[in-house]
């Protein structure tokens, strides 16, 4: 009677059950992208105090976000590589 009791709760889509499972599985969702966010402040948290403490790490930084080069410098821009690639030109 209890087994019954059971699969009826679980096929009753008021009976809250199914609800509980599909919350259950956002909560795992969500736990694991709050541990991706905490890794991902922690990862800027340091390259902020790098940055800091450091002019040349901060010119660097400035350089490479914008694209700039001092003058008698050349840039080379990589893009679309497979960095898995055995591909050696």
């Amino acid at each position: 009677m209890l087994v019954g009791a059971v699969v009826y709760a679980g096929l009753d889509p008021d009976s809250g059950l199914r609800t509980w499972w599909q919350l259950r599985g956002e909560l795992a969702a969500s736990r694991g992208r709050i541990e991706a966010l905490e890794g991902e402040i922690t990862r800027l948290s340091e390259a902020a105090r790098d940055l800091d403490g450091d002019p040349h790490a901060m010119e660097r930084a400035i350089r490479e976000d914008l694209g700039l080069a001092r003058p008698g410098e050349i840039i080379v821009l990589f893009s679309g590589l497979d960095p898995s690639s055995t591909w050696i030109p």
